[in-house]
């Protein structure tokens, strides 16, 4: 069993219920708060944008939450995912290590984001939501949104960050064959997007940017909503199927649980969605793995930002939310892990960081492009930035294994594919690519215009 490649397990494992890691932590996340009264939010100050499902997930107290029928039945298209043993990539860096990874770019879109696209859509749709809006990075939460809300008779709207609007055309041509109409942002349909453009007409957008534009627009209508890919509680929650899942091939394999788990964040879902169910068993007193996130140089905001309240889009319409930040209105350099550039972290995992439950590192773009294509040659398949990043870290951590002997079993999870991120791939090799120096003035500069929170 320990030689297999490819772990899976049958459609009818696929996990029956969500893990909301909350009640198992030391304590409970500081709550979001609204920005005018600085009191926390409630119900009606989220209804306008979320359907009163999601916003009970958001604060449940519940260890589990039943995942619908209705949501299983789209989950068989793609669930259970793999679990591969890189087998070829540790004999192509002579280490002991046994490293694993959980494949998410199987799914319709090639990404883990439909694991919460398609609950996010359903719920909506039970509700009378008629249009659903939302921004987009790399183009995986745009692409699966609109992939979801096709599923369930829901029109989309996508605000698609202009860095990557220009280097993955192809994303966008995905999102409009699953209907959505998608906007390059910063844009002028919306005041949010106008008002950036007077200022910067170039600008390559961010997250942040893209989010305000996003809210602006589901404020306009009374049968539209918004919708978001990573950062918030119900979010994380809906990912944790890879993690359950994975407990669970480990146990089929018959092979220790990890000594380390790797993922990459930006908002946190995947990495989340990996490693809270291993948490559950850590917390419980079973393993006791080292748990590592990893972020860009570009936007590191565990590894250099703030612990404090602050917005989660940048012209100030969200909740504030405690996490860690490095400004609202910090613009990162156009990387090529467009779904790494968010100027924030999940206020949950911002409060798991803080307790210790993990640790996190940056790594520059090249260094994890290197680590991609090595990851190619060896294993076959073509990674998309993002998850690059925790290649990166893995092989770092697989040659301290080469060199110490020690057989770490290593997981980390494959995200995504990088089938649409070719122009990225082909600077990286014709020698274009470049690493951009984040100074510390920039920083400062961002976080001393962090919002006044007491």
């Amino acid at each position: 069993m320990a030689e297999r490649t490819k772990i899976t397990l049958d459609e009818s494992q696929i996990p029956r219920r969500w893990y909301n890691v909350i009640p198992d932590l030391p304590s409970p996340p500081p709550p979001p708060l609204h920005p005018a009264t600085l009191q926390p939010v409630g119900p009606d100050d989220l209804a306008p944008l979320f359907p009163m499902e999601l916003i009970r997930q958001e604060v449940a107290t519940e260890s589990y939450i039943d995942i619908p029928a209705e949501v299983l039945e789209v989950y068989r298209l793609w669930r259970p995912t793999p679990l591969y043993r890189a087998h070829r990539l540790e004999k192509a860096l002579g280490t002991p290590a046994r490293i694993y990874y959980k494949y998410e770019g199987n799914s319709p879109v090639g990404s883990h984001k439909p694991n919460t696209a398609v609950p996010q859509a359903f719920y909506n749709a039970a509700e009378g939501t008629k249009r659903l809006t939302t921004e987009t990075g790399a183009g995986q939460w745009g692409s699966a949104l609109a992939f979801a809300c096709a599923q369930f008779g829901l029109g989309c709207e996508v605000w698609m960050v202009r860095a990557s609007y220009d280097q993955k055309p192809h994303r966008r041509t995905m999102m409009e064959i699953y209907g959505a109409a998608v906007h390059a942002s910063p844009s002028r349909a919306t005041t949010a997007g106008a008002k950036v453009l007077a200022d910067e007409p170039d600008s390559p957008g961010s997250l942040g940017i893209a989010i305000s534009e996003a809210v602006e627009a589901a404020g306009s209508s009374a049968d539209t909503r918004y919708a978001l890919g990573s950062v918030l509680n119900h979010v994380l929650m809906h990912q944790t199927v890879i993690g359950e899942e994975a407990l669970a091939q480990f146990a089929a394999a018959g092979e220790p649980l990890p000594d380390l788990i790797v993922g990459c964040t930006g908002g946190g879902s995947n990495f989340a969605g990996l490693f809270l169910p291993f948490l559950r068993e850590k917390l419980a007193g079973r393993p006791n793995p080292v748990i590592r996130a990893v972020e860009p140089t570009a936007a590191p905001s565990f590894t250099r930002g703030r612990y404090e309240y602050d917005f989660g889009d940048t012209a100030g319409f969200t909740p504030l939310m405690k996490m860690h930040t490095l400004g609202h209105d910090f613009i990162p350099d156009p990387v090529h892990a467009g779904g790494l550039r968010y100027h924030g972290m999940s206020p949950l995992l911002s409060h798991a960081y803080e307790l210790g439950l993990f640790e996190a590192v940056a790594k520059p773009q090249r260094e994890t492009f290197a680590a991609a294509v090595t990851f190619a040659r060896a294993e076959g398949i073509v990674p998309a930035p993002e998850p690059s990043h925790a290649i990166a870290a893995v092989i770092e951590e697989a040659k301290r294994c080469a060199e110490s002997g020690q057989p770490k079993v290593i997981l980390f999870n494959l995200c995504g594919h990088g089938h649409f991120d070719m122009v990225a791939y082909e600077r990286y090799l014709s020698g274009e690519m470049t690493d951009f120096e984040l100074s510390a003035e920039r920083i400062d500069a961002a976080l001393a215009r962090l919002p006044a929170a007491g």
